[in-house]
């Protein structure tokens, strides 16, 4: 009698193989180099002679680790490209491609559409352009892809709820394909507490979008605390800040908020100092979900498999998988739009 095999996939052996979900991993900071260089090249956009010269304005050098402010001046250039339909979609086809090269199989990618009509296009247009090149990469890769929609602190509430509106009005329940999943709220915290965009979430939430938001990035707990009470969320982006409130801690574990966390990001921009543990140790000692995330695989200088590696020297491979799969749960993608 021959001996039956197990249906089940033998495990990963390395962090490289893990089937692996992305729940946060911005457009803007994630355009290859060399497909950003020639698109500039195409347009006359180029402000240096080489792609050598142009990889040190896209990626963050060592000797500007450790601000936020200099780590978002890395979106500056690609702006120049982003604000015409075509571009849009080519480089979020290409950011899709790169993700699936390192065995990412859910991907939620982020945009602020706002930033993106100083050529002409709409909001609609905008989004449209980030669906559309989402799509064409999803024809080519088994993904599960979608799209969350930013609105920028630094723009205002009003701003944020037209964003909000959009977002609805383009929300997955309305695509046979891929439409946008979520709502978000991103840029300089200071200054721009979380309950000013109450109005703003509330929309998105009768909308049917998910909710997640940029806190403790660069503000304390008080932060993370408003964008729960306040604005309903149910993950939060970066949360650096709570493990200074153990309090807090709790109230992320009891209620199940994950916490999007992009180990290589947090330490380039200062959330976390160097020679410091990251946050995701101790939100894993709490029972906190927690999802391992890029944020910016260009400007990070990163991608999914380094993150993974980085992570590898604590967690075992079965650890990692572990996480990626709970993760998976906190998508903002619909459950039947996930199985097509």
């Amino acid at each position: 009698m021959g001996v039956k095999k197990s249906s089940q996939k033998p495990a990963p052996s390395h962090p490289s193989r893990i089937q692996k979900v992305e729940l946060h991993q911005h457009v803007d900071g994630s355009i290859p180099v060399a497909l950003a260089w020639k698109l500039m090249k195409r347009h006359g956009l180029n402000p240096v002679e080489t792609m050598t010269q142009m990889e040190k304005l896209l990626i963050l050098q060592d000797q500007e680790m450790g601000s936020l402010l200099r780590y978002l001046d890395k979106f500056h250039y690609p702006l120049w490209i982003t604000q015409f339909y075509e571009n849009i979609a080519r480089v979020v086809e290409a950011i899709v491609e790169e993700a699936h090269r390192n065995h990412v199989r859910l991907l939620e990618l982020r945009y602020s559409p706002v930033i993106h009509t100083f050529a002409g296009l709409t909001l609609r247009q905008t989004i449209s352009a980030a669906l559309s090149g989402i799509n064409r990469a999803k024809k080519r890769f088994p993904i599960q892809a979608g799209l969350i929609v930013i609105a920028m602190r630094q723009h205002g509430p009003h701003i944020a709820k037209i964003l909000a509106r959009s977002a609805v009005s383009e929300g997955q329940q309305f695509h046979g394909r891929t439409g946008v999943v979520g709502f978000d709220v991103a840029g300089l915290e200071r200054g721009n507490p979380p309950k000013l965009f109450k109005e703003a979430y509330a929309i998105a939430r009768i909308g049917g979008l998910g909710l997640t938001i940029h806190a403790g990035e660069d503000e304390g707990p008080q932060a993370i605390w408003q964008a729960i009470d306040d604005l309903g969320v149910t993950r939060v982006g970066h949360g650096c800040s709570s493990v200074r409130d153990k309090v807090l801690l709790r109230r992320l574990a009891r209620d199940k908020i994950l916490i999007e966390c992009c180990i290589t990001s947090n330490y380039q921009t200062g959330a976390v100092k160097r020679g410091r543990p990251h946050p995701i140790f101790t939100f894993l000692e709490y029972g906190i979900p927690v999802a391992i995330c890029t944020d910016n695989t260009t400007v990070s200088g990163t991608n999914q498999t380094l993150e993974n590696n980085r992570l590898g020297r604590r967690l075992s491979v079965s650890q990692l998988a572990m996480i990626h799969q709970d993760a998976r749960h906190y998508s903002f993608i619909q459950t039947e739009q996930r199985n097509t």
